[in-house]
This record gives structure tokens, C-alpha cells and sequence, in this order.
């Protein structure tokens, strides 16, 4: 009975820690936030340096699952590529020996003063409560290990267990332990630190341990094998590089294990220590192993996935240096605005064709593109933020208003688009179907609404100021029409395809409303500024 209970109060402290684990990665994503993902979106170009960034960002947010992830979501939005991916998931591996080394020297006693500190920050009404309960969860982290040492202390006074876990054991079957127990929690920081615990209490080996370690490798692949999953090509390759480069370093160390492992018990130090210092060996010799490997790698998960195209097009993203001149910034604005508009109005296409047809497929491409454009509109107000700090010239700050009231009309556009796609989603979830009337009412407006776009790109591609008063007017006069002809639908219960209709009438009003403006400000940049200059006063 008394074995079951200290189990019992075991068990419970392990969710304690696993529940602290997830709220301090979440606490520290939701804090950097955009600025997180843009920062290894930017800084992954050198190989090593996405090692390093991949090893750093682990080591703060506690799990190399959530490091994969990010890694492999911002692969498939087309901010990182797949080769600049693998640096972080090398590194990641490195990161999370952190928590193994915390625990091994025993600095989790500081775990109670940090949650104190962190629950006080959370009551200061100041900024610095915003960083309260990542440093509460960090403490509650520790407090957690602490609580599962103490717990599982009186197993200690149980021969037949401690003569049980002493005795060598197979090593391929500790791998699998450590490897299911992994994809189990989704945590390799969680094995890693229960076994080094178990080793200070002396209910486990070094020899028995260090599998356990080595397998909780290929368990915390799972969380990212999961999540490629109605991804593109390029972010399951990066999901791919990292159960390869997982499973790898395993097959890589198991033999040396194999040949030393009887020896691991003679070596110096406390069990834990030497344990954590293993785990920190392992994963980064593991790293700069494949980092040397590097293109002999990414060529094979290239052979075994194949080459493939990225599903659309990523546009290119302009970039602010200490010696770009305005010419400079407003020639990659206008060159970069006409590439907006197409891919907007590829989105607009997509997501009439996804209301029109019904098919999945087109829905999910229309999905992904426009999540696309919310991180572009993102790093958009990013650039001209260092932009206008940068402009000191009156003639040139107008002509920069001009073209930033440009911009953001085009994500204004997006605005709209998503409006549509929105009553797609709604469409979706209460099973509409639209039909052959209504239908034909959405290809029409779809049809002249695209019409306005061409007008519109094409006329930005042979720089001259857009002309579009008669479309314009010509979709206005649909609009109203459609709402006359759908006044009698919308009194019929039947028809619910109708009052869908209305949103898409709606939306569609707003989009040409938004078009006018764009083409109206998409003249030459003197003309652009006068413009701008007269609507401002």
C-alpha cells in the first residue's frame, strides 16, 4: 500500500511538471511573439549559426518539440527555407540538455524563490508583469522535479527494486522506453529529467540510464512527424531531417555505448552529473556531426522526399540597411507592390473558386496563401517602421507616405478577401451548398471583380495610373442588382445559400471599394504624393 501511494504522489508530480513545462513554453511564445519567429526566420543563413539559434531558443522555451514545430510551420509559410531549417534542428537537440544540467547540479532549490518572484511580478501593474508568469512557470518547472525527488525518495528503502533497476538491462529496450515514454509526454526534457532524479536516488544505473536518454531522442520527433501533416513539401522535409537526424545519432553512439556502456558506472562524480554531462555530449557531438555532414544530408532528404515545388510562389520580403538610399527603397516598393497585387488576386480567384466548386483542396490552398500574406503584412509594418525612421528628406517622407498608403490598401484588399473566405468557412461548417442561380450570381461578380484586378495589374505593369471608373461603376450596378434579385431568396427558409450570398454581396461591395481607392493613389510617385498631400489636409 505504501509503495502504491508514494507511485501515486510520483505520478502526480510528473503532470505537475509536464503541466509546467507546456504554460512556460507557451508564457515565453506568447511574450516574443512575432518577433520570435521573425528572429529565426532572419538569422538561420550560416549553418552554424542556426545551431546555435535553434540550441538557444530551445534552452528558453524547454522544449525542442515546440522549437520543431515552429521550425516546420514557418518552412511551410515559406519564411524559412528547408535548408536554412535544419541548422535549428540540430541545434534544438543541444537545448535541451539545459534542464538536465539544472537538475543534475541541483539549482532547482532557487524554484520556490522564483515562483514567489514571479507570482509577485504577475500583481505589479508596471510592464514588468508581463514577463510574471513565464518566470512563475520556470520555477514551477523545478519545484515540479523537486516535488518528484521527494516523492519517489522512500523507494529508496525498497531492495527488491533497487536490486531490479541496478542490473543491466537491454539496451535496445531502454531505447524504446525512453523513445514511447517521449512521444507519450511529448517532452524529452521530461525523461531526461525523471532519469537523472531516478539516478540520484540511486534507483537507476548509468548503464540502464543512458539508453533511456539516448531513445527519448527519437520520441520528442513525434510532436513534429504530427505536425507536417496538410503541410507542403519543404516542411516535411524539415519534419523528415529531424527524425532522420534523431534516429541517426542514436545509430551513431549506440555502438560506442554498446562497447563502453559496462564502464560508464567506474566513472568519477556524482551519477548525475556524469549522466548530464553525457546527455550534453551526446546531443552535441550528435549536432556538429551532421553539421560537418551537412549537404551530404539535406542531398539525401531531398533523394528521399524529391524535389518538389513549393506550393505557390513566396514573394520577396524588402530589407532596410544602413546604407539603402531612398531610390533604393522606392524602386523595391513599386517593384514588390505589383507581385502584392497579383498574388492577391490569386487569392481572390481561389477563394471564389473554393465557394463556387465546394472542393477541400482549393479551400486549404486558399487558407494557407492567405496566412501567408498576414505574416508579409507583418513584416510590411516591420520595414516601414525603420524606414520612416530613416527618412529625413520632406519630398522623399511624402513620396514614402504615398507608397505606405499603397500598401496598405493592398492588405486592405487582403482584409476583404479574408472577409470572403470567412464565409467560405461558415459555408463549410453548416454544410451550404449553393445553387445554380445563387451560383451563377457569385461567378458573375467573381468574374467582373477579376476584371478589375487585370485592369488594375495591368496598368501598374506598363506604369501608367490605372483607369477603372467604368468597372468599377459596372460592379457597383451588379451589386445592386444581386441585392434586388436576392431580396425574395432571403424570404425563403429554405434558402439558406442566400443569406450566404448576402455576406459574399457584402464583402464583395467593400473589395470594389477598396480597389477604387488603390487605383485612384497608383499613380506616378510626384502624383502619388500630391494625392496623398491633398487628402491629408
Amino acid at each position: 500500500m505504501e509503495t502504491l501511494q508514494v507511485l501515486m504522489a510520483g505520478v502526480t508530480a510528473i503532470i505537475l511538471f509536464i503541466f509546467g513545462l507546456e504554460n512556460f513554453s507557451a508564457e515565453i511564445e506568447r511574450i516574443s511573439g512575432q518577433r520570435f519567429r521573425r528572429f529565426l526566420s532572419r538569422a538561420t543563413r550560416i549553418p552554424v549559426f542556426g545551431v546555435a539559434i535553434g540550441a538557444l531558443v530551445t534552452a528558453i522555451i524547454q522544449s525542442s518539440s515546440a522549437t520543431s514545430v515552429i521550425t516546420i510551420s514557418l518552412v511551410n509559410a515559406g519564411v524559412l527555407s528547408f535548408r536554412n531549417s535544419v541548422g535549428i534542428i540540430f541545434g534544438s537537440n543541444v537545448g535541451t540538455t539545459v534542464t538536465a544540467q539544472l537538475v543534475a547540479f541541483k539549482l532547482t532549490a532557487f524554484a520556490p524563490l522564483l515562483i514567489i518572484i514571479g507570482f509577485a511580478l504577475s500583481l505589479v501593474r508596471s510592464r514588468a508583469s508581463i514577463f510574471g508568469k513565464s518566470i512563475f512557470y520556470f520555477g514551477f518547472v523545478f519545484f515540479s522535479l523537486n516535488l518528484i525527488s521527494t516523492s519517489l525518495q522512500p523507494l529508496q528503502n525498497n531492495p527488491d527494486l533497487v536490486n531490479y533497476l541496478a542490473q543491466p538491462q537491454n539496451p535496445l529496450l531502454a531505447v524504446l522506453v525512453g523513445c514511447l515514454f517521449t512521444a507519450l509526454v511529448q517532452s524529452s526534457s521530461v525523461t531526461t529529467g525523471l532519469a537523472i532524479i531516478f539516478v540520484q536516488q540511486g534507483l537507476l544505473n548509468l548503464e540502464n540510464a543512458v539508453p533511456i536518454i539516448m531513445g527519448a531522442n527519437i520520441g520528442t520527433t513525434a510532436t513534429a512527424l504530427i505536425a507536417m501533416f496538410n503541410m507542403d513539401l519543404a516542411a516535411k522535409k524539415t519534419a523528415l531531417s529531424h527524425f532522420l537526424f534523431n534516429v541517426g545519432g542514436v545509430l551513431v553512439f549506440f555502438p560506442v555505448f554498446l562497447l563502453l556502456g559496462d564502464r560508464i558506472d567506474d566513472l568519477e562524480g556524482s551519477p548525475a552529473i556524469v549522466l548530464a554531462n553525457i546527455h550534453l555530449v551526446f546531443n552535441l557531438g550528435t549536432s556538429l556531426l551532421f553539421l560537418i555532414f551537412l549537404n551530404p544530408f539535406t542531398r539525401l532528404v531531398e533523394a528521399l522526399m524529391g524535389e518538389g515545388k513549393m506550393d505557390f510562389e513566396r514573394l520577396a520580403i524588402p530589407s532596410f540597411g544602413a546604407g539603402s538610399g531612398f531610390e533604393q527603397v522606392r524602386g523595391e516598393l513599386e517593384r514588390n507592390q505589383v507581385e502584392l497585387l497579383a498574388f492577391l488576386q490569386e487569392n481572390y480567384n481561389l477563394v471564389t473558386l473554393s465557394i463556387e466548386s465546394n472542393y477541400r483542396s482549393i479551400q486549404e490552398a486558399a487558407a494557407k496563401r492567405i496566412e501567408y500574406i498576414e505574416f508579409i503584412e507583418r513584416e510590411y509594418v516591420s520595414y516601414f517602421s525603420r524606414v520612416v525612421a530613416n527618412i529625413k528628406d520632406e519630398s522623399e517622407s511624402r513620396q514614402l507616405l504615398a507608397l505606405v498608403t499603397q500598401y496598405d490598401y493592398l492588405f486592405q484588399i487582403h482584409d476583404s478577401i479574408d472577409d470572403l473566405f470567412n464565409t467560405r468557412q461558415v459555408m463549410a461548417k453548416h454544410y451550404i451548398e449553393l445553387k445554380s442561380d445563387v451560383l451563377l450570381m457569385v461567378r458573375e461578380l467573381s468574374s467582373h471583380t477579376l476584371a478589375i484586378f487585370d485592369d488594375i495589374h495591368r496598368a501598374l505593369v506598363e506604369g501608367r495610373t490605372p483607369d477603372i471608373a467604368a468597372s468599377a461603376a459596372g460592379l457597383q450596378a451588379l451589386l445592386t442588382d444581386v441585392s434586388r434579385d436576392l431580396l425574395p431568396l432571403l424570404a425563403d427558409p429554405d434558402r439558406r445559400d442566400a443569406g450566404a450570398l448576402s455576406n459574399f454581396v457584402t464583402y464583395s461591395r467593400r473589395l470594389n471599394d477598396k480597389l477604387v481607392n488603390f487605383a485612384s493613389l497608383s499613380a506616378t510617385p510626384g502624383e502619388s504624393a500630391e494625392s496623398v498631400e491633398k487628402t491629408t489636409v
